[in-house]
């Protein structure tokens, strides 16, 4: 936004030159237009002249006036050409500025898009987030009941000494290991005495 507005400052600029300058060549065009009708009217005044008149006296004036009046006609010509070639260069970066402004309006429009897509996929990870601790407690829950449930019936056989505190889960499993063992053995001396 700030680009945009900087850009669009530059062309207010521009297009105030342009228009200065399009109201300086205005003011030549008018000022030679003016210069030709002088001329003209000393043409006129030369031609309502007697021969006489014409060849002693106005002459010289309208030799040194026709001097005058070419050598004005030639400068504000220059300022013309000058002031034609500035008003092209200043045409030409109106145009170069606007072509940036429409280029970073695009950018910014892609810019925002990408910001709500980021936006969108944050609130969908938000949501996945939530429901994979929603479910993990449910499997700590479940796991939490399922361990309570084997160190009840782990600790409730005969023979096993119930626990002095909270038990590691190598303890319970170390326990549950000691009655399987032993299973193994009764089982083995019952195949033992039933051979015999």
């Amino acid at each position: 936004t700030g680009a945009i507005s900087s850009l669009q400052r530059q062309m207010e600029i521009q297009e105030s030159k342009l228009r200065r300058i399009r109201s300086e060549k205005e003011m030549l065009q008018k000022h030679l237009i003016e210069q030709e009708v002088q001329l003209q009217a000393v043409s006129d005044k030369f031609c309502s002249l007697t021969e006489e008149q014409k060849q002693e006296e106005m002459m010289v004036m309208m030799e040194e006036e026709n001097r005058n009046l070419q050598q004005v006609v030639m400068e504000q010509e220059s300022q013309l050409a000058e002031q034609n070639k500035l008003i092209s260069e200043l045409q030409e970066t109106i145009s170069q500025l606007r072509a940036e402004a429409v280029t970073t309006r695009l950018q910014l429009l892609e810019q925002k898009q990408a910001h709500k897509e980021m936006q969108s996929q944050a609130e969908a990870l938000q949501h996945k987030e939530l429901q994979t601790r929603v479910a993990l407690e449910r499997i700590s829950t479940k796991f939490e009941r399922y361990r309570s449930k084997i160190i009840q019936a782990t600790f409730s056989m005969e023979g096993i000494q119930d626990p002095l505190g909270e038990l590691t889960d190598d303890q319970v499993l170390e326990a549950m290991q000691k009655i399987f063992n032993e299973r193994m053995e009764f089982q083995q001396m019952l195949k033992n005495k039933g051979s015999r």
